[in-house]
């Protein structure tokens, strides 16, 4: 026998297809009379719940403490659903802690892709330092503020350093970097 073969199935087509139908209405049974066992369990917890009311030929004081016995019953029935609700709600909670801890585990984590906002930087500092930013931030006022005369003196020293070939001889060497550095250092 190849082993790349599947090995055939000793059972026909035909055969698995009644199999099928069969488990499929076995379901269909069970799941219909799990449905009527749920309907008969609850008109019997109702019925020992809520007996039937006999209001008839009750005088006004009885149908008083009846009123107030069943608004009794009711905080009784609301504190229990609150309980259970926040039960449920609790292990909910635990079952969600749960199964990110399983996935941290797993190391099969998926991260989530990443939309691009556009943020300008004062809702960006807004953002970060929260009550203390205060006022906007304008990044052009933060910008060095450059006269005219200062854009004249370094044309000026351009147009001396302009052409480099002359320079060249003048520069070379540590005598040549001292100058540089002297007057650059003078200019200022």
């Amino acid at each position: 026998m190849n082993p790349k073969e599947k090995p055939k199935s000793k059972i026909t087509a035909s055969r698995k297809l009644s199999l099928k139908m069969l488990l499929l209405t076995r379901a269909c049974d069970d799941l219909e009379k799990e449905r009527q066992d749920r309907e008969e369990e609850k008109v019997r917890y109702l019925g020992d719940k809520l007996p039937a009311l006999q209001l008839s030929g009750l005088p006004m004081d009885e149908l008083q403490n009846l009123c107030k016995q069943l608004h009794s019953q009711i905080d009784v029935v609301d504190e229990e659903r609150y309980d259970c609700e926040s039960k449920v709600g609790k292990h909910n909670k635990d079952i969600h802690e749960l199964k990110l801890k399983i996935q941290d585990l797993g190391g099969k984590f998926k991260k989530p892709a990443l939309r691009k906002v556009r943020v300008s930087a004062d809702e960006m500092m807004r953002a970060l330092l929260g009550s203390k930013h205060k006022g906007s931030m304008d990044l052009r006022a933060n910008l060095k503020s450059v006269k005219k005369e200062d854009v004249k003196q370094d044309k000026v020293t351009g147009t001396e350093v302009g052409d480099w070939r002359k320079n060249v001889e003048a520069m070379s060497g540590m005598e040549g970097r001292k100058k540089m550095f002297d007057t650059a250092g003078g200019a200022q």
